[in-house]
């Protein structure tokens, strides 16, 4: 049993004792979790940087409304009771004023999804993202993640005042240390049951849920959950990752970005903790924060969805966020990957490369280099529909969404 209504938050200015602010954040730390059979180990480290480097990128910070329990413990119990008991136990909300990421400044959400693509490679890299005209690529630094490691991976960047800090978990990687467990989490958290697209499947699904029941295929959501909670190993490192920020840094506004996987995740971990989370081309997670039993906040107007912070940006010719590469001829299945959700958490902002740019739909379109060099960094207007245009597009809940299913299997958004 799922405790209450999955859902959304406006990250917006609210009226606030604290004006917007300029934030100048420095790279903190780096971060890996390493599994060692059922255990994690969280890795992190400090960055030395020479007396001359001094990298830094500028942010809008705007106050923002979240809703967070009263305590994570009276949440945890609830959802321990949800998994173990099938029963709902009211959560206490706690609305609170933060200052968040302002997501209608074109040059924050830039600079926030470059922060998300350094999360997959090495600083002295290549393909390392400048942050703003102060970074130097060409300086090399210690990184601090062993070669061989198999786990949750990201960046911690900080405030100069140590006022905000951004984690920055990475996505799915095709091929490293990572691509297994990420493709597990991955077919764990957006398949409809199991990332079983059809019989050629049978021997590669990721947990044993599905059935047949007379002439109908059916899937056993309690075995799902089960599935989503003991082997979706990244979600429970990043409630110990962001625990561990929590005590290192307890005065700090937190927020959280990602893209793709990463997103989901950032989204999922924002609605646990009530932090301001921005995700890049994420599939949809409403599914799996239900199978997950995360408790999240209801609507405060009991209309729309649960008022979470977190926001969705991606572009409508990138098929993943829009659950449209599916089936065992797309793409993704012939990758492996059964990416079949398309309901979000929080709300949307869509850019409409189709229109604008004269785009066609490409799960080649997905990789977030093409999201920051040719969307968000392209100046001018973008169509906003009835809106008109306008330099970001206005944040929308996906209210009306419903989870396209498959073979006619029943599963829920």
């Amino acid at each position: 049993m799922h405790i209450p209504v999955l859902a959304s938050l406006s990250i917006l200015p609210v009226a606030s004792a604290f004006p917007p602010r300029l934030l100048q954040f420095d790279l903190s730390h780096q971060f890996a979790a390493r599994s060692q059979d059922t255990d994690q180990t969280h890795l992190f480290s400090d960055y030395a940087f020479p007396q001359h480097f001094h990298p830094t990128l500028s942010l809008k910070a705007v106050p923002t409304t979240v809703y967070r329990p009263s305590s994570y413990e009276a949440l945890q119990h609830a959802r321990w009771r949800s998994i173990h008991q099938a029963q709902s136990e009211p959560v206490e909300w706690i609305e609170t004023q933060v200052l968040g990421p302002d997501i209608t400044d074109r040059h924050t959400l830039a600079q926030l999804a470059r922060m998300t693509a350094n999360a997959y490679q090495l600083p002295w890299k290549d393909s390392w993202y400048e942050l703003d005209p102060s970074w130097n690529v060409n300086t090399s630094f210690p990184f601090g993640w062993d070669n061989d490691e198999d786990g949750f991976r990201g960046f911690v960047f900080r405030s100069r005042d140590n006022s905000t800090v951004v984690l920055s978990i990475k996505g799915t990687t095709l091929q490293g240390p990572t691509s297994k467990k990420d493709k597990l989490n991955d077919n764990l958290l957006f398949s409809c049951c199991c990332a079983r697209v059809d019989f050629s499947w049978v021997f590669s699904t990721v947990c044993d849920c599905y059935d047949w029941f007379g002439l109908h295929r059916r899937c056993d959501d309690p075995c799902l959950s089960a599935a989503l909670i003991e082997d979706s190993l990244f979600y429970s490192a990043g409630v110990r990752l962001v625990n561990d920020l929590r005590f290192l840094f307890p005065h700090a506004d937190i927020w959280l970005v990602g893209h793709s996987l990463g997103g989901s995740l950032a989204s999922l971990l924002g609605s646990t903790f009530g932090l301001p989370a921005v995700a890049f081309e994420a599939p949809g997670e409403r599914m799996a924060a239900h199978r997950l039993h995360l408790p999240l906040p209801p609507s405060p107007t009991r209309v729309g969805l649960s008022h979470v912070p977190v926001t969705h940006i991606f572009h409508n010719a990138d098929p993943i966020p829009q659950g449209a590469c599916t089936g065992i001829a797309s793409l993704c299945a012939q990758a492996g990957y059964a990416l079949e959700t398309r309901c979000h958490l929080g709300q949307t902002i869509v850019y409409d490369t189709v229109t604008r740019l004269g785009w066609h739909t490409d799960v080649g379109r997905h990789p977030i280099k093409e999201l920051v060099l040719n969307v968000l960094e392209l100046e001018g207007p973008w169509p906003d529909g009835q809106e008109g245009e306008r330099e970001v597009p206005t944040p929308r809940e996906e209210v009306d969404c419903v989870v396209g299913i498959p073979f006619n299997l029943s599963c829920i958004s």
